[in-house]
């Protein structure tokens, strides 16, 4: 079998009077993140991590973020877009590995909800998914408090 590993980073910044949205989950917060889409940033890491490993470029060659199309759209809806093109291409997620990076909010009882919709908005099992969080312990702009960012690996199988 052949084994690809994609990585993915994604950021972006804090913004009043939005929706925050990570791995698909609303949170409960004060601020959103900005974005073209729901700036969901572990999604789209997700994303990029899935289309490097299959070498298909990126998030913003496949949803350009001029085109109005995806203005707000669910990053979920992009997932499944994006690995239906990585499945098409012959490959298939063996598993991923997503860490957000900021200071707040914290997420560890809504982790494993967000595994869940992600690998399920992949059509994979739960446990191929995993969502974890770390601080910058005050440094850069997540550290403090301005957006957040996130980090994912993905490994791909091709018969």
């Amino acid at each position: 079998m052949e084994l690809r590993v994609g990585i993915g980073v994604d950021g972006h910044a804090f913004e009043d009077g939005i929706p925050l949205v990570l791995g698909g989950v609303a949170i409960d917060y004060p601020k959103g993140l900005t974005g073209h889409s729901d700036g969901d940033v572990v999604t789209h890491a997700l994303i990029d991590a899935l289309l490097g490993a299959a070498s298909l470029g990126d998030i913003g060659s496949l949803f350009p973020s001029g085109d109005e199309h995806y203005r707000g759209a669910s990053s979920l809806d992009l997932l499944w877009e994006a690995y239906r093109e990585v499945r098409d291409a012959g490959f298939e997620l063996v598993n991923a590995d997503c860490v957000l990076v900021g200071e707040e909010p914290r997420i560890g009882d809504v982790r494993e909800e967000m595994g869940e919709r992600l690998a399920a908005a992949l059509g994979v099992e739960a446990g191929r998914v995993t969502v974890r969080a770390t601080t910058m312990d005050g440094l850069g702009f997540t550290g403090r408090g301005e957006g957040l960012a996130a980090h994912a690996v993905a490994l791909l199988g091709r018969a």
